[in-house]
């Protein structure tokens, strides 16, 4: 009898890390271009070259639906997606088909924590104007800085609220520590582990919660309920002088109405590692001196993004085993 096809293991865009460990096993791994496929077509053609394949790891831009799944073959057996939120994939297809979905959870955390700490810093303190005004010639033409030029909002013992109680919404808080700031959180069940110390943090409402921040921090998955979470009506109700993070998904601001809400100054300013419609900003969003912006790089460290590779093996190999994968969906 001939031998059974090795198993197949297709990567759909190159990633730190190698994927030793499930070659070892005798599988056929293939990885995709550096720049991935920023067209689904493209997409689902490399994935009909190498069918039949067993375990895709997809990237959160991938579309994971049923064109996708039908692109690689019906032997496909898990969906491994290279982020921990899987807004991207259409769970219920999967499950129809038997196709086990995992995430990446714990490689996240720290590297997000770190950006949205660096963007609430870069928005209350004004770097999006500070950097080029340096850059381009402007502190030379204007001279030594007066004692009232470009004041930017101070952080320490103001009111941070977490919107999304998971890990990096944790991490985030534990952060302010060091500044002192009281915590706000809003999550569907009660933390306690939040409300002792060393956070001692306060669970709202989302609307009293934005009511009162100084800073507010977004860290929920991106689902039916909570897409547009953050609207026009929730954004005019912040203090004038809030500053909004969000280093989970885009649509969970409405940011056509971001965009007004700081071109009017409804609100001081606002740091994105996200974006609504990626890689493309709303109309006008660019062009705001009081907004922060970052490539959906939250991750973005080298030690975070070989660590999520060495938890996209594990899963991967318990799948070529058999057994239960570490991080199911």
């Amino acid at each position: 009898m001939p031998a059974a096809d090795p198993p197949k293991v297709v990567v759909t865009r190159q990633t730190p890390g190698a994927y030793d460990t499930i070659a070892a096993m005798g599988a056929d791994v293939v990885i995709g271009p550096d720049k991935g496929f920023p067209h689904q077509p493209d997409l689902h053609r490399f994935l009909r070259e190498h069918a039949p394949i067993d375990v895709v790891v997809s990237m959160f831009h991938d579309e994971v639906n049923d064109a996708f799944l039908n692109a690689a073959g019906g032997r496909l057996r898990a969906v491994v997606n290279y982020a921990v939120g899987y807004d991207n994939i259409d769970t219920a297809a999967c499950a129809r088909r038997r196709v086990t979905v995992c995430n990446t959870p714990e490689a996240t955390t720290e590297g997000t924590a770190d950006i949205a700490w660096t963007l609430l810093l870069a928005a209350a303190r004004r770097l999006p104007e500070l950097d080029p005004f340096v850059r381009r010639g402007g502190w030379a033409e204007h001279g030594l800085m007066g004692m009232g030029d470009f004041l930017g909002l101070d952080i320490a013992g103001r009111t941070l609220h977490i919107i999304g109680a998971g890990r990096i919404g944790m991490a985030v808080a534990l952060r302010s520590l060091g500044w002192g700031m009281r915590i706000l959180y809003t999550s569907r069940r009660r933390h306690r582990d939040w409300e002792n110390a060393p956070l001692n943090a306060r669970r709202v409402d989302l609307e009293a919660g934005l009511r009162e921040a100084d800073f507010v921090s977004i860290h929920c998955p991106l689902t039916p309920e909570t897409r547009h979470l953050i609207n026009a009506q929730r954004l005019a109700s912040m203090k004038p002088r809030t500053v909004l993070i969000n280093t989970a998904r885009g649509a969970i601001i409405d940011e056509a109405a971001l965009v007004e809400a700081l071109r009017s100054n409804t609100i001081y300013a606002a740091g994105l590692d996200v974006l609504e419609n990626e890689p493309h900003p709303a109309p006008g969003l660019i062009d705001l001196p009081n907004v922060a912006l970052t490539p959906h790089i939250g991750s973005g460290a080298a030690r975070y993004r070989e660590m999520m590779t060495e938890i996209v093996c594990e899963n991967v190999a318990a799948i070529l085993k058999g057994q239960t994968p570490p991080n199911p969906i």
